[in-house]
Protein backbone atom coordinates (compact mmCIF):
# COMPACT_ATOMS: atom_id res chain seq x y z
CA UNK A 1 0.00 0.00 0.00
CA UNK A 2 1.26 3.49 -0.89
CA UNK A 3 2.23 5.51 2.16
CA UNK A 4 2.09 9.33 2.08
CA UNK A 5 4.01 10.82 5.00
CA UNK A 6 3.41 14.43 6.05
CA UNK A 7 5.76 16.23 8.44
CA UNK A 8 3.87 19.01 10.18
CA UNK A 9 0.34 19.22 11.62
CA UNK A 10 -0.46 22.82 10.74
CA UNK A 11 -2.79 24.07 8.01
CA UNK A 12 -0.53 22.88 5.17
CA UNK A 13 -0.21 19.37 6.59
CA UNK A 14 -3.91 19.02 7.30
CA UNK A 15 -5.05 20.33 3.90
CA UNK A 16 -2.54 18.08 2.15
CA UNK A 17 -3.82 15.01 4.01
CA UNK A 18 -7.44 15.85 3.19
CA UNK A 19 -6.58 16.42 -0.48
CA UNK A 20 -4.69 13.15 -0.75
CA UNK A 21 -7.56 11.27 0.87
CA UNK A 22 -10.03 12.76 -1.60
CA UNK A 23 -7.98 11.58 -4.59
CA UNK A 24 -6.50 8.39 -3.14
CA UNK A 25 -9.19 6.75 -0.96
CA UNK A 26 -7.16 3.61 -0.20
CA UNK A 27 -3.67 5.02 0.35
CA UNK A 28 -2.12 5.23 3.82
CA UNK A 29 -1.57 8.74 5.20
CA UNK A 30 0.41 9.73 8.29
CA UNK A 31 0.83 13.20 9.81
CA UNK A 32 3.72 13.70 12.23
CA UNK A 33 3.32 16.72 14.54
CA UNK A 34 5.42 17.79 17.51
CA UNK A 35 2.70 19.09 19.80
CA UNK A 36 0.34 17.04 21.96
CA UNK A 37 -2.76 19.03 20.98
CA UNK A 38 -4.90 18.22 17.94
CA UNK A 39 -3.84 20.19 14.83
CA UNK A 40 -4.55 23.88 15.49
CA UNK A 41 -4.06 27.30 13.92
CA UNK A 42 -1.31 29.51 15.31
CA UNK A 43 -3.18 32.48 13.86
CA UNK A 44 -5.98 31.79 16.35
CA UNK A 45 -3.70 32.20 19.39
CA UNK A 46 -4.24 35.99 19.64
CA UNK A 47 -8.00 35.35 19.75
CA UNK A 48 -7.38 32.86 22.57
CA UNK A 49 -5.40 35.51 24.46
CA UNK A 50 -8.24 37.99 23.94
CA UNK A 51 -10.76 35.47 25.29
CA UNK A 52 -12.70 35.37 22.01
CA UNK A 53 -12.20 31.60 21.67
CA UNK A 54 -11.21 28.76 23.97
CA UNK A 55 -8.53 26.23 23.08
CA UNK A 56 -11.01 24.09 21.19
CA UNK A 57 -11.74 27.14 19.05
CA UNK A 58 -8.14 27.14 17.79
CA UNK A 59 -8.42 23.59 16.41
CA UNK A 60 -8.27 23.36 12.64
CA UNK A 61 -11.02 20.73 12.57
CA UNK A 62 -13.69 20.78 15.25
CA UNK A 63 -14.82 17.15 15.14
CA UNK A 64 -12.72 15.02 17.51
CA UNK A 65 -13.00 12.08 15.10
CA UNK A 66 -12.15 14.05 11.93
CA UNK A 67 -8.79 12.43 11.25
CA UNK A 68 -9.93 9.02 12.39
CA UNK A 69 -12.88 9.27 10.01
CA UNK A 70 -10.48 10.10 7.18
CA UNK A 71 -8.22 7.20 8.21
CA UNK A 72 -5.34 9.61 8.70
CA UNK A 73 -2.84 8.46 11.32
CA UNK A 74 -1.67 11.24 13.68
CA UNK A 75 1.73 10.71 15.32
CA UNK A 76 3.06 13.00 18.04
CA UNK A 77 6.83 13.11 17.67
CA UNK A 78 9.68 15.24 16.38
CA UNK A 79 11.47 14.33 13.16
CA UNK A 80 15.26 14.11 13.57
CA UNK A 81 16.40 13.44 10.01
CA UNK A 82 15.33 12.31 6.57
CA UNK A 83 17.10 9.50 4.68
CA UNK A 84 16.36 10.06 1.00
CA UNK A 85 18.07 6.84 -0.10
CA UNK A 86 16.16 4.59 2.31
CA UNK A 87 13.01 6.73 1.85
CA UNK A 88 12.51 6.89 5.60
CA UNK A 89 12.60 9.34 8.50
CA UNK A 90 14.01 8.99 11.99
CA UNK A 91 11.87 10.24 14.87
CA UNK A 92 12.98 11.61 18.21
CA UNK A 93 11.52 8.68 20.14
CA UNK A 94 13.64 6.26 18.12
CA UNK A 95 11.14 5.02 15.55
CA UNK A 96 11.91 4.92 11.83
CA UNK A 97 9.08 5.44 9.38
CA UNK A 98 9.18 4.59 5.67
CA UNK A 99 7.38 6.56 2.99
CA UNK A 100 6.55 6.46 -0.70
CA UNK A 101 5.95 10.20 -0.88
CA UNK A 102 6.95 12.82 1.67
CA UNK A 103 5.62 16.31 2.33
CA UNK A 104 7.73 18.68 4.41
CA UNK A 105 5.27 21.08 6.02
CA UNK A 106 7.02 21.78 9.31
CA UNK A 107 6.28 25.51 9.22
CA UNK A 108 8.33 28.10 11.10
CA UNK A 109 9.97 28.50 14.47
CA UNK A 110 10.41 31.72 16.45
CA UNK A 111 13.81 33.34 16.09
CA UNK A 112 15.72 33.25 19.38
CA UNK A 113 17.70 36.48 19.54
CA UNK A 114 21.17 36.17 21.14
CA UNK A 115 20.31 38.21 24.22
CA UNK A 116 21.73 37.43 27.67
CA UNK A 117 18.81 36.25 29.81
CA UNK A 118 16.52 35.26 26.92
CA UNK A 119 15.95 31.91 28.70
CA UNK A 120 15.03 33.55 32.01
CA UNK A 121 11.73 32.58 33.67
CA UNK A 122 9.08 35.07 32.61
CA UNK A 123 10.38 35.37 29.02
CA UNK A 124 8.20 33.62 26.45
CA UNK A 125 7.64 33.37 22.73
CA UNK A 126 4.02 33.50 21.56
CA UNK A 127 3.92 30.66 19.06
CA UNK A 128 2.31 27.58 20.59
CA UNK A 129 -0.74 26.84 22.71
CA UNK A 130 1.64 26.06 25.56
CA UNK A 131 3.18 29.53 25.15
CA UNK A 132 -0.31 31.05 25.24
CA UNK A 133 -1.15 29.27 28.51
CA UNK A 134 1.98 30.66 30.16
CA UNK A 135 1.37 34.16 28.83
CA UNK A 136 -2.22 34.21 30.09
CA UNK A 137 -1.00 33.51 33.62
CA UNK A 138 1.25 36.59 33.56
CA UNK A 139 -0.51 39.04 31.21
CA UNK A 140 -3.12 40.14 33.72
CA UNK A 141 -4.70 43.57 34.15
CA UNK A 142 -2.02 46.28 34.58
CA UNK A 143 0.87 43.81 34.31
CA UNK A 144 4.01 45.40 32.88
CA UNK A 145 4.70 43.66 29.60
CA UNK A 146 7.65 44.33 27.32
CA UNK A 147 7.47 42.94 23.81
CA UNK A 148 10.59 42.41 21.76
CA UNK A 149 9.74 42.97 18.09
CA UNK A 150 7.17 45.04 16.19
CA UNK A 151 6.92 43.11 12.95
CA UNK A 152 3.77 41.56 11.52
CA UNK A 153 3.51 38.85 14.18
CA UNK A 154 4.47 41.28 16.92
CA UNK A 155 1.67 43.66 15.97
CA UNK A 156 -0.89 40.85 16.06
CA UNK A 157 0.31 39.81 19.52
CA UNK A 158 0.24 43.45 20.63
CA UNK A 159 -3.46 43.65 19.75
CA UNK A 160 -4.17 40.67 22.02
CA UNK A 161 -2.07 42.02 24.89
CA UNK A 162 -3.75 45.41 24.76
CA UNK A 163 -7.12 43.67 25.01
CA UNK A 164 -5.94 42.06 28.27
CA UNK A 165 -5.37 45.50 29.82
CA UNK A 166 -1.61 45.28 30.32
CA UNK A 167 0.86 48.18 30.43
CA UNK A 168 2.61 47.48 27.15
CA UNK A 169 6.01 48.58 25.84
CA UNK A 170 7.40 47.48 22.48
CA UNK A 171 11.05 47.45 21.41
CA UNK A 172 11.91 47.21 17.69
CA UNK A 173 15.42 47.10 16.23
CA UNK A 174 14.27 48.59 12.93
CA UNK A 175 13.84 52.29 12.38
CA UNK A 176 10.05 51.88 12.17
CA UNK A 177 7.29 49.46 13.04
CA UNK A 178 6.68 46.53 10.66
CA UNK A 179 9.90 47.32 8.72
CA UNK A 180 9.65 44.27 6.43
CA UNK A 181 6.14 45.21 5.33
CA UNK A 182 5.95 49.00 5.50
CA UNK A 183 7.95 51.95 4.21
CA UNK A 184 9.18 54.73 6.52
CA UNK A 185 6.04 56.87 6.31
CA UNK A 186 3.62 53.99 6.86
CA UNK A 187 5.69 52.42 9.64
CA UNK A 188 5.96 55.79 11.37
CA UNK A 189 2.20 56.32 11.19
CA UNK A 190 1.59 52.93 12.80
CA UNK A 191 3.98 53.88 15.59
CA UNK A 192 2.19 57.21 16.16
CA UNK A 193 -1.14 55.36 16.28
CA UNK A 194 0.13 52.86 18.85
CA UNK A 195 1.56 55.56 21.08
CA UNK A 196 -1.74 57.45 20.92
CA UNK A 197 -3.39 54.22 22.13
CA UNK A 198 -1.10 54.14 25.19
CA UNK A 199 1.58 51.72 23.97
CA UNK A 200 5.16 52.82 24.61
CA UNK A 201 7.20 52.20 21.43
CA UNK A 202 11.00 52.25 21.09
CA UNK A 203 12.22 51.95 17.49
CA UNK A 204 15.89 51.72 16.49
CA UNK A 205 16.44 50.07 19.87
CA UNK A 206 17.77 46.67 20.99
CA UNK A 207 17.21 44.66 24.13
CA UNK A 208 20.74 44.19 25.46
CA UNK A 209 20.04 41.99 28.48
CA UNK A 210 17.23 40.54 30.60
CA UNK A 211 18.05 40.13 34.27
CA UNK A 212 16.03 37.69 36.39
CA UNK A 213 13.88 38.82 39.25
CA UNK A 214 10.39 39.92 40.16
CA UNK A 215 10.07 42.09 38.20
CA UNK A 216 12.49 41.33 35.40
CA UNK A 217 15.01 44.08 34.65
CA UNK A 218 15.35 44.70 30.91
CA UNK A 219 18.30 46.79 29.72
CA UNK A 220 17.84 48.61 26.40
CA UNK A 221 20.44 49.98 23.99
CA UNK A 222 19.10 53.51 24.51
CA UNK A 223 20.27 53.38 28.11
CA UNK A 224 16.87 52.78 29.67
CA UNK A 225 16.09 50.04 32.19
CA UNK A 226 12.56 48.65 32.06
CA UNK A 227 10.81 46.68 34.81
CA UNK A 228 8.64 43.90 33.37
CA UNK A 229 6.38 41.21 34.78
CA UNK A 230 6.48 39.47 31.39
CA UNK A 231 8.75 39.70 28.35
CA UNK A 232 7.47 38.38 25.03
CA UNK A 233 9.99 37.59 22.32
CA UNK A 234 8.42 38.28 18.91
CA UNK A 235 11.61 38.82 16.93
CA UNK A 236 10.36 37.01 13.84
CA UNK A 237 10.29 33.44 12.57
CA UNK A 238 12.38 31.22 10.32
CA UNK A 239 11.61 27.96 8.48
CA UNK A 240 11.78 24.90 10.75
CA UNK A 241 14.10 22.85 8.56
CA UNK A 242 17.15 22.13 10.73
CA UNK A 243 16.47 18.38 10.53
CA UNK A 244 17.17 18.48 6.77
CA UNK A 245 20.84 19.35 7.21
CA UNK A 246 23.01 16.91 5.21
CA UNK A 247 19.89 15.16 3.92
CA UNK A 248 20.56 15.95 0.26
CA UNK A 249 17.36 18.01 0.03
CA UNK A 250 18.32 21.47 -1.21
CA UNK A 251 17.41 24.32 1.13
CA UNK A 252 18.10 28.02 0.72
CA UNK A 253 16.06 30.24 3.02
CA UNK A 254 13.41 27.49 2.92
CA UNK A 255 13.07 24.08 1.26
CA UNK A 256 13.59 24.83 -2.42
CA UNK A 257 10.74 23.65 -4.65
CA UNK A 258 9.68 23.90 -8.28
CA UNK A 259 6.28 24.96 -9.60
CA UNK A 260 4.92 21.54 -8.62
CA UNK A 261 6.14 22.00 -5.01
CA UNK A 262 8.57 19.12 -5.57
CA UNK A 263 12.08 19.38 -4.15
CA UNK A 264 15.24 18.27 -5.95
CA UNK A 265 14.43 14.73 -4.74
CA UNK A 266 11.62 13.07 -6.72
CA UNK A 267 8.67 12.17 -4.51
CA UNK A 268 9.61 14.65 -1.79
CA UNK A 269 7.58 17.87 -1.66
CA UNK A 270 7.31 20.94 0.58
CA UNK A 271 4.54 23.40 1.37
CA UNK A 272 3.73 26.24 3.73
CA UNK A 273 6.00 28.44 5.81
CA UNK A 274 9.03 26.18 5.36
CA UNK A 275 8.80 26.06 1.53
CA UNK A 276 10.68 28.34 -0.82
CA UNK A 277 8.30 28.16 -3.75
CA UNK A 278 8.70 29.34 -7.32
CA UNK A 279 6.56 32.36 -8.12
CA UNK A 280 5.71 32.62 -11.82
CA UNK A 281 4.69 36.28 -11.52
CA UNK A 282 8.03 37.53 -10.18
CA UNK A 283 10.15 34.75 -11.70
CA UNK A 284 11.89 34.00 -8.38
CA UNK A 285 11.56 31.70 -5.39
CA UNK A 286 9.88 33.17 -2.31
CA UNK A 287 9.16 32.16 1.26
CA UNK A 288 5.89 33.84 2.14
CA UNK A 289 4.62 32.64 5.51
CA UNK A 290 0.91 33.36 5.25
CA UNK A 291 -1.96 30.89 5.44
CA UNK A 292 -3.37 31.41 1.91
CA UNK A 293 0.00 30.29 0.52
CA UNK A 294 0.13 27.30 2.86
CA UNK A 295 -3.32 26.17 1.74
CA UNK A 296 -2.70 26.47 -2.00
CA UNK A 297 0.79 24.98 -1.82
CA UNK A 298 -0.55 22.04 0.20
CA UNK A 299 -3.26 21.40 -2.37
CA UNK A 300 -0.81 21.47 -5.29
CA UNK A 301 1.75 19.32 -3.48
CA UNK A 302 -0.87 16.75 -2.45
CA UNK A 303 -2.19 16.34 -5.99
CA UNK A 304 1.34 15.79 -7.25
CA UNK A 305 2.11 13.33 -4.44
CA UNK A 306 -0.83 11.22 -5.61
CA UNK A 307 0.38 11.52 -9.21
CA UNK A 308 3.92 10.47 -8.22
CA UNK A 309 2.60 7.44 -6.36
CA UNK A 310 0.71 6.45 -9.52
CA UNK A 311 3.87 6.95 -11.63
CA UNK A 312 2.31 9.90 -13.42
CA UNK A 313 3.94 13.19 -14.28
CA UNK A 314 3.00 16.09 -11.98
CA UNK A 315 0.28 18.28 -13.44
CA UNK A 316 -0.82 20.64 -10.69
CA UNK A 317 1.16 23.87 -10.73
CA UNK A 318 1.52 26.77 -8.34
CA UNK A 319 0.63 29.88 -10.29
CA UNK A 320 1.98 32.39 -7.80
CA UNK A 321 3.22 32.94 -4.29
CA UNK A 322 0.74 35.39 -2.84
CA UNK A 323 2.49 38.34 -1.23
CA UNK A 324 -0.32 39.70 0.91
CA UNK A 325 -0.24 41.26 4.33
CA UNK A 326 -3.32 42.87 5.84
CA UNK A 327 -2.69 43.95 9.42
CA UNK A 328 -4.97 45.28 12.14
CA UNK A 329 -2.87 47.15 14.71
CA UNK A 330 -5.09 48.31 17.57
CA UNK A 331 -7.81 49.14 15.05
CA UNK A 332 -5.60 50.69 12.34
CA UNK A 333 -5.73 48.69 9.09
CA UNK A 334 -2.56 48.60 6.98
CA UNK A 335 -1.71 46.55 3.90
CA UNK A 336 1.29 45.47 1.90
CA UNK A 337 1.08 43.75 -1.49
CA UNK A 338 3.73 42.49 -3.89
CA UNK A 339 6.99 44.40 -4.37
CA UNK A 340 5.98 47.23 -2.06
CA UNK A 341 9.51 48.69 -2.14
CA UNK A 342 9.40 48.94 -5.93
CA UNK A 343 11.55 47.47 -8.69
CA UNK A 344 14.66 48.84 -10.45
CA UNK A 345 13.60 51.23 -13.18
CA UNK A 346 10.09 51.49 -11.80
CA UNK A 347 8.02 54.51 -10.84
CA UNK A 348 6.08 55.36 -7.70
CA UNK A 349 3.55 57.74 -6.23
CA UNK A 350 2.68 58.43 -2.59
CA UNK A 351 -0.26 60.19 -0.98
CA UNK A 352 -0.25 60.93 2.75
CA UNK A 353 -2.96 62.56 4.87
CA UNK A 354 -1.64 62.48 8.42
CA UNK A 355 -4.64 64.33 9.80
CA UNK A 356 -6.91 61.52 8.61
CA UNK A 357 -4.34 58.78 9.33
CA UNK A 358 -4.24 57.69 5.69
CA UNK A 359 -1.30 56.79 3.48
CA UNK A 360 -1.06 55.20 0.06
CA UNK A 361 2.10 54.19 -1.83
CA UNK A 362 1.90 52.68 -5.34
CA UNK A 363 4.83 51.07 -7.17
CA UNK A 364 4.79 50.60 -10.94
CA UNK A 365 6.93 48.73 -13.47
CA UNK A 366 5.98 49.94 -16.93
CA UNK A 367 2.15 50.12 -16.77
CA UNK A 368 1.69 47.37 -14.16
CA UNK A 369 1.14 47.95 -10.43
CA UNK A 370 3.79 45.65 -8.91
CA UNK A 371 3.36 46.58 -5.25
CA UNK A 372 1.73 48.92 -2.78
CA UNK A 373 1.43 49.98 0.85
CA UNK A 374 -1.55 51.52 2.55
CA UNK A 375 -2.51 52.73 6.00
CA UNK A 376 -6.12 53.50 6.86
CA UNK A 377 -7.21 52.99 3.24
CA UNK A 378 -9.61 50.10 3.70
CA UNK A 379 -11.91 50.76 0.73
CA UNK A 380 -9.21 49.84 -1.80
CA UNK A 381 -7.81 46.64 -0.28
CA UNK A 382 -9.44 44.27 -2.76
CA UNK A 383 -8.61 46.50 -5.72
CA UNK A 384 -4.94 46.74 -4.77
CA UNK A 385 -4.68 42.99 -4.40
CA UNK A 386 -6.44 42.41 -7.72
CA UNK A 387 -4.17 44.79 -9.60
CA UNK A 388 -0.95 43.40 -8.14
CA UNK A 389 -1.81 39.71 -8.33
CA UNK A 390 -3.54 39.99 -11.69
CA UNK A 391 -0.61 41.88 -13.24
CA UNK A 392 -3.27 43.99 -14.94
CA UNK A 393 -1.90 46.31 -17.61
CA UNK A 394 -3.14 49.80 -16.81
CA UNK A 395 -2.22 51.60 -20.02
CA UNK A 396 -3.16 55.27 -19.77
CA UNK A 397 -4.59 54.67 -16.28
CA UNK A 398 -1.07 54.49 -14.87
CA UNK A 399 -0.51 58.20 -15.54
CA UNK A 400 -3.93 58.97 -14.08
CA UNK A 401 -3.02 57.06 -10.90
CA UNK A 402 0.30 58.88 -10.66
CA UNK A 403 -1.66 62.12 -10.61
CA UNK A 404 -4.43 60.83 -8.32
CA UNK A 405 -3.82 57.47 -6.56
CA UNK A 406 -7.38 57.51 -5.22
CA UNK A 407 -8.63 56.51 -8.68
CA UNK A 408 -7.71 52.85 -8.07
CA UNK A 409 -11.26 51.55 -8.36
CA UNK A 410 -12.14 53.06 -11.78
CA UNK A 411 -8.63 52.17 -13.03
CA UNK A 412 -9.09 48.56 -12.01
CA UNK A 413 -12.60 48.19 -13.35
CA UNK A 414 -11.73 49.72 -16.72
CA UNK A 415 -8.45 47.84 -17.16
CA UNK A 416 -9.70 44.51 -15.83
CA UNK A 417 -12.81 44.59 -18.00
CA UNK A 418 -10.74 45.30 -21.09
CA UNK A 419 -8.43 42.36 -20.35
CA UNK A 420 -11.01 39.78 -19.32
CA UNK A 421 -10.51 40.10 -15.56
CA UNK A 422 -14.10 41.23 -14.97
CA UNK A 423 -14.93 38.58 -12.36
CA UNK A 424 -11.95 39.73 -10.35
CA UNK A 425 -13.09 43.32 -10.66
CA UNK A 426 -16.52 42.42 -9.35
CA UNK A 427 -14.86 40.66 -6.44
CA UNK A 428 -12.80 43.78 -5.77
CA UNK A 429 -15.94 45.93 -5.85
CA UNK A 430 -17.59 43.68 -3.26
CA UNK A 431 -14.59 44.18 -1.03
Amino acid sequence: MTHHLILGAGPAGVIAAETIRKHAPLDAITIVGEEREPPYSRMAIPYLLMGNVDEHGTYLRKSPSHFQDLKVNLVQDRVKRVDIDAKSIALDKGEAMAFDTLLIATGSRPVRPPIPGIDTAGVHACWTLDDARKIMLLAIQNARVLQLGAGFIGCIIMEALAARGVQLSVVEMGDRMVPRMMGPTAGGMIRDWCEAKGVQVFTGTRVEAIEPGAPLNVRLSNGKHMAADLVISAAGVQPAIGFLENSGIICLLGVLTDEHLQTNVPGIFAAGDCAEAFDKVSGKTIVSAIQPNAAEQARVAALNMVAFARARAPKAELKEVTQINVLDTLGLISTSFGDWQGLPGGEQVELTDRAQGRHLSLQFKDDVLVGCNSVGWTEHVGVMRGLVEGQVRLGAWKDILKQDPTQLMPAYLASAQAQGHWSGAQDARRR
